[in-house]
């Protein structure tokens, strides 16, 4: 699919039941937006796990971490809205072994993805709050 708002491919993905809290609605799925970071909720999401780092290099390789980062960047926009929800996204992160305000940093810092929100910004506000 393709981002409405940016027209950038998407990628779809399914939430595991312990970060489903998370999203907004009751959809068993999320897409990305591979340019923008614009996370969506998916009613129908694929059985098979994607390729992350397709969102970018920093993305995690290991699902494990990929997922719960993914949701904290597409959270992260309305970082006041879901302080708690990013903290668990960020615990899980960091449990699943990748520190997560690097990859954080490394995502602000690669050339194909134009944030919607401020990354680097929202990574000051995130060690501020947490």
């Amino acid at each position: 699919m393709t981002c409405p708002d940016c027209g950038a491919p998407t990628l779809a993905f399914a939430v595991p039941e312990q970060y489903r809290d998370a999203l907004p609605g009751e959809s068993p799925g999320a897409e990305i937006c591979t340019r923008c970071l614009v996370l969506r909720p998916v009613a129908d999401p694929p059985a098979e796990v994607p390729d992350f780092t397709t969102v970018g290099d920093a993305v995690p390789s290991n699902d494990e971490a990929a997922v719960p980062f993914v949701l904290m960047v597409g959270l992260i926009p309305s970082l006041a809205t879901n302080r708690a929800e990013i903290s668990e996204l960020l615990a899980s992160v960091e449990r699943a072994g990748t520190d997560p305000l690097l990859a954080l940093d490394r995502l602000a810092d690669d050339p194909s993805v134009d944030a919607e929100a401020d990354l680097r910004a929202r990574r000051r506000q995130l060690e501020q709050l947490l």
